[in-house]
């Protein structure tokens, strides 16, 4: 018996299109496939379209992935481009085209048909949409009329209406051109699709560059050089961009009769099947189920496109591939500057009925000695009772795409956050961290849900301190709290913590937060320690502020946006700076030595401190003069590299080093007045616990616990001092003692413990 050849025809190449064709081949040496294509190419690289204009991809037959030729000759299929397919007969299994250069019209049989159509830019009916400096990009005839505009043109200026990603990523590709760019976003911010404080992040590295953004606002008519907005403001434009969205391409479908789904797309079954079983659907033009709300979307990506004409294929050559659904994860780089999505974010997620939480964290994304380490962004989602992840973002300038990745797996397989927190990550120095940033939002998401420490994101804050009237407390170091903070905030520096715990008030409402989120953790669990029960931590900590504070910022309180520093996509020259050691004039004066990294110091510095870091030290210790006497201070961010570098210059011949510890302890002793260099007068340290010291103490003792004793050595004054430690017992004292004439203290006696000293005096 003769077997029957499978005839099928796909309407439409590019990413689903193309995907189906070779995938039938694969499967059938015999099936007969045709492709009709409106347009002159049948697969090309439209991801890839802003990179030629910017100049990033240098040859434009790069992007052409194959040519009618090429597929024939590879997977011999019959394409047909410059052909509009006109009609579908159900019936009789037939489409009718029209070729759009001739008008000859043709008719094509077929078994099975896939529909690839995908979608098209949204054309606004504004007044000057039509004008011929008024572009969208969609196709190769698209970017090749851009190019052509601006090599002749030569445009000065340019406004991009939208930012998503192909209207950023033209925002990009324009500046590099030499074009000044305004970008006009009708949303409260660029990047919708993400969190305000991803977003926020995006926004910053936009502004460096120069590009004016102007949000909440929609554009009311385009002139011959000019753009009016509907908030009066004019915008000079000597070529403009849209790009507010894409619509499916339904027409045909529409006129065959095929259902149409909820959210505006071509309705199709799991097996990518629409409501004639003989025809299937991919890519833009359908709408398929969100992989986690199970709510039907309409997703026009190119991975889940490339998915979906592969099932498609399949299932037309007798297959029962079900497509799962997408998770819409999505990623844009502007400029140097990489963010992304995946599944649900917090706010998706309560639309949708879940009760979900998230955190965010902010770590380098390789170990912070190894050099060029910068700050990735992890923002995780979850279901607030399983735990089960449900999606997250990342943002970052490297590792961003790599934690995205790994997020969108999770989800994807349902991990839950206990899952994500023992996977072992790929770790070396170049590489990564041994508790990478995805191992610490999945802690931070325990802590949160086990109630050990509670925290609330950024987008969460203005609803969460409403009507408590909280006391913000600041722990950061004394000059990033002077650069800038919440307004009314307390000032409390996680080493001073211990000793200023008077200044929290018991009745009210606190919430702390540092630069990242990790010392306000810390704190937090400080306070809780010392019975405080109402307290809280900024998920994400300044940093998170921040990024919320430039894009929609806070109702309930303030905090000023950070001015912008400004980049230049030219190389630039590295400005000579004076090394403030060549300011050193007196080489017997005291001075003062600041031994962390030049980028550290820069960020603010002790007065009149010079600058050796501690690496630096054994190549430029003669900057610090010939008198082996010379009383030298050094300090650092906590006190540790502090007591190498003091180590390291005695070792050197400085007999009068002493460590100053962290750079709070140092402005700490300056805000009250005290020197650097403690008094040599007695001194008696209590190393017990904070809550046992405030429960009773020797008079005229200072609190030092015996764990934290490394860290304020510089405290205690000169190496000769008497010093006298005890504890409750004189065990721990016996550790202290111990300690302090390791480092060099010569005169230090183990008091014993409390009643001993009491019945001494």
């Amino acid at each position: 018996m003769e077997t029957k050849m499978e005839k099928i025809v796909i309407v439409g190449g590019v990413a689903a299109g193309a995907t189906a064709a070779a995938k039938v081949r694969r499967i059938s040496s015999t099936a007969q496939i045709t492709m009709l294509e409106l347009g002159p190419d049948i697969s090309f690289a439209n991801c890839g379209l802003p990179y030629y204009i910017g100049g990033d991809i240098k040859s434009r037959s790069k992007l052409i992935l194959q040519s009618p030729e090429s597929f024939k000759e590879q997977y011999d299929v019959d394409v047909y481009t410059h052909t509009l397919v006109s009609s579908i007969d159900r019936s009789a299994h037939t489409v009718t085209t029209i070729d759009t250069r001739s008008g000859e019209q043709n008719t094509f049989e077929y078994t099975k048909l896939i529909l690839a159509q995908g979608g098209r830019p949204v054309v606004p009916t504004l007044p000057g949409a039509m004008y011929e400096h008024v572009f969208s990009l969609w196709t190769l005839e698209d970017m090749d009329k851009i190019t052509r505009h601006l090599n002749e043109k030569k445009p000065k200026n340019a406004v991009v209406v939208g930012g998503g990603f192909i209207g950023l990523e033209m925002v990009e590709a324009l500046v590099k051109r030499g074009l000044t760019v305004n970008v006009v976003e009708m949303m409260p911010h660029v990047m919708s699709i993400m969190d305000a404080e991803t977003a926020g992040f995006i926004e910053r590295e936009l502004l460096s560059y120069g590009v004016g953004i102007h949000t909440n606002v929609g554009v009311s008519e385009i002139t011959t050089n000019r753009v009016k907005l509907d908030n009066g403001s004019m915008l000079d434009a000597d070529m403009v961009l849209l790009s507010i969205g894409v619509r499916p391409t339904l027409q045909l479908a529409k006129e065959a009769v095929l259902q149409l789904g909820e959210s505006g797309g071509l309705l199709v079954t799991p097996q990518l099947q629409t409501s004639d079983p003989d025809i299937y659907a991919a890519g833009d033009m359908i709408e398929i189920e969100h992989r986690v709300s199970g709510k039907k979307v309409r997703i026009p990506l190119a991975g889940p496109a490339n998915r979906q004409g592969r099932i498609a294929a399949e299932n037309v050559m007798g297959g029962n591939h079900s497509y799962k659904g997408s998770l819409g994860t999505s990623v844009v780089r502007v400029f140097e500057a990489v963010a992304g999505t995946t599944g649900l974010s917090l706010k998706q997620a309560h639309a949708a009925g879940i009760e979900a939480d998230a955190v965010v964290v902010h770590k380098e994304h390789h170990t912070s000695y190894y050099p060029n380490a910068e700050t990735v962004t992890v923002s995780v989602v979850y279901d607030r009772h399983s735990g089960v992840i449900i999606g997250g973002q990342a943002a970052g300038y490297k590792g961003a795409d790599k934690r995205l990745d790994v997020i969108a797996t999770a989800t994807a397989s349902k991990m839950t956050v206990y899952d994500l927190a023992d996977v072992d990550f790929a770790y070396s120095p170049p590489i990564g961290t041994a508790n990478d940033a995805l191992n610490m939002a999945a802690y931070t998401a325990e802590n949160k849900l086990s109630g050990f420490s509670p925290s609330v994101t950024v987008a969460e804050l203005d609803a969460f301190v409403e009507g408590k009237n909280p006391l913000f407390v600041d722990v950061r170091d004394y000059f990033a709290f002077e650069k800038n903070h919440i307004l009314g905030a307390t000032h409390l520096p996680l080493e001073l913590l211990s000793n200023q715990i008077g200044a929290i008030p018991t009745d009210r409402f606190i919430v702390v937060y540092d630069e990242t989120g990790k010392k306000g953790h810390q704190t937090l669990r400080t306070l809780k320690g010392m019975g405080f029960t109402q307290v809280t931590n900024i998920s994400g900590g300044y940093i998170s502020l921040q990024r919320q504070a430039q894009t929609v910022g806070f109702k309930n309180f303030k905090i000023d946006v950070l001015p912008i520093q400004l980049k230049s996509l030219k190389e630039e020259q590295e400005e000579e700076q004076v090394d403030p050691a060549a300011k050193q004039t007196d080489q017997n004066a005291p001075i003062v030595v600041d031994v962390r990294t030049p980028g550290e110091y820069k960020s603010g510095a002790y007065p009149d401190a010079i600058n050796i870091s501690l690496d630096e030290i054994p190549t430029r210790y003669a900057e610090l003069g010939k008198n082996a006497s010379r009383e030298i201070v050094v300090y650092c961010a906590t006190g540790a590299r502090s007591a190498y570098a003091e180590n390291m210059l005695r070792q050197l011949g400085f007999t009068n080093v002493k460590n100053g510890g962290g750079l709070s302890m140092m402005m700490a002793r300056q805000a009250s007045g005290s020197k650097t260099t403690a008094s040599n007068e007695p001194l008696v340290v209590d190393v017990r616990s904070v809550p046992e010291f405030r429960g009773g103490a020797i008079p005229g003792a200072i609190n030092i616990p015996l764990d934290e004793l490394p860290e304020h050595i510089g405290k205690l004054g000169d190496y000769s001092r008497d010093i006298t430690v005890y504890c409750a017992s004189g065990a721990r004292s016996s550790y202290a003692q111990q300690i302090l004439m390791k480092v060099g203290f010569t005169n230090v006696k183990n008091g014993g413990g409390i009643m001993q000293m009491m019945m001494r005096r």
